[in-house]
């Protein structure tokens, strides 16, 4: 588990359980609840465990308890606590939808064989008013196959990432691929949130004929190189896929070029580059690639001067935008911004982590020799992306030393590039 966001509050484990154990009513104005409930995934004791459940089974009603129980189921399905399966699985009559969804995806991450468990979570998908998807997930993620003919009506369900799911349980459970091809075209789907559901979905079905779509999809990275890597992780060890067919797709993710990505929107007409700058700062990936892709094919000529301009006000503490800012420079071969490419390489904060990766393909391409020795620095970091991407950027600074410092990396898949002839580019 990616614990990289959760050791935010600086809370002890006494004193995040003698919060969560305080009566609703008696919090002080600067303390929280729902802060220890969380903290708590940072410490997998007996202890924790034990004030997660006793929160889940605190029962007063106000709305900020309710919250409270719903991060504490939360919380003890990332700790993966067996213990607590009897409280979670109690949460699935509760009258609160929400507790009930946090309940289902809880029992998925901590896993049961049960059959009365997976019986209670099945005949939650004749109730009204639940996230369905989650539950088809959950049944699916944990093989319970009676649930097919529940679930099998869902494919044709009005909700995108619900029919997705949908689509992909029957497929796993009947091995009918046949249908998959919708899931596939919901990559392109113009709703971000039906794009990357669509890449968990082809994950779960183990549908290795769509690797090179996800590798186009418009959403983060992090969302492509997770999907395909644990596509290689199911798919190599049974010979059903090579990593000769997935590397050039992870190589092509990892650069993030937007020439690179199946857009699903457009302009009318070409923005202002002022327009294109605040759309950096978008949630939807897809419609800052095409940002990008504007800037590069419309501005290159003033663009690094405007991007230096957003970095200092606004991009350099929002982390998407700070992404988008860091690629663009690079292939834009803006050689004054080699200092603040270097400051992003070396950035630690949690947030700025897929910024790493990014600066250290923008120093590639700048062609500037003198980075080396930082990527090469670069190639000792636990970040399997960040090293990675030191690797294709020495390469293109025609340094290839890195790939016999790595050769027996303790990442499989690191080791497997390194072992691997360098695809054509």
């Amino acid at each position: 588990m990616d614990k990289r966001f959760f050791n935010f509050f600086n809370l002890t484990e006494d004193q995040a359980i003698t919060l969560l154990d305080t009566p609703q009513d008696q919090i002080k104005e600067n303390d929280s609840r729902y802060i220890a409930a969380s903290h708590l995934v940072n410490f997998p004791t007996e202890r924790a465990i034990n004030a997660l459940m006793r929160a889940v089974q605190n029962n007063e009603p106000s709305l900020d308890n309710r919250i409270v129980r719903r991060k504490s189921i939360e919380t003890l399905g990332r700790l993966e606590a067996k213990q607590a399966l009897s409280v979670i699985h109690s949460c699935l009559n509760d009258d609160d939808c929400y507790t009930v969804e946090n309940a289902v995806w809880a029992i998925g991450e901590i896993g049961t064989t049960d059959d009365a468990i997976l019986e209670d979570i099945a005949q939650l998908l004749k109730k009204p008013g639940q996230t369905h998807r989650v539950i088809i997930h959950t049944l699916t993620k944990l093989n319970y196959q009676p649930a097919l003919e529940q679930i099998r009506p869902f494919v044709d369900n009005p909700d995108p990432p619900t029919a997705s799911a949908a689509i992909a349980s029957v497929c796993r459970f009947t091995k009918d691929y046949s249908q998959m091809e919708k899931v596939v075209a919901l990559l392109r789907h113009p709703n971000v949130l039906a794009r990357r559901l669509s890449i968990q979905d082809l994950i779960d079905s183990r549908y290795y004929d769509a690797i090179a779509n996800i590798a186009r999809c418009p959403v983060s990275l992090v969302f492509r190189l997770r999907g395909i890597r644990m596509l290689a992780e199911a798919g190599i060890p049974t010979a059903e896929i090579s990593f000769e067919m997935i590397q050039p797709h992870l190589e092509q993710t990892l650069r993030d070029h937007p020439d690179d990505l199946d857009l699903v929107h457009s302009y009318e007409k070409t923005p202002d580059l002022t327009i294109l700058l605040q759309t950096l700062y978008e949630t939807d990936f897809g419609r800052c690639y095409l940002a990008s892709k504007t800037i590069l094919d419309h501005y290159s000529d003033i663009a690094p001067e405007a991007l230096l301009a957003t970095y200092s006000q606004e991009a350099k503490s929002d982390y998407g935008a700070h992404y988008h800012v860091i690629k663009l420079l690079g292939w834009l071969k803006y050689a004054p911004a080699y200092d603040l490419l270097l400051e992003a390489l070396h950035n630690r904060q949690p947030q700025f982590q897929k910024s790493r990766s990014a600066a250290a393909i923008a120093l590639g391409e700048l062609g500037v020799k003198k980075a080396i020795p930082v990527l090469q620095a670069s190639l000792y970091e636990q970040n399997w992306v960040l090293k990675y991407a030191a690797l294709i950027a020495l390469e293109k600074l025609g340094s290839e030393g890195g790939h016999e410092i790595l050769i027996n990396d303790p990442d499989w898949l690191i080791q497997r590039i390194c072992e691997s002839p360098h695809p054509q580019r």
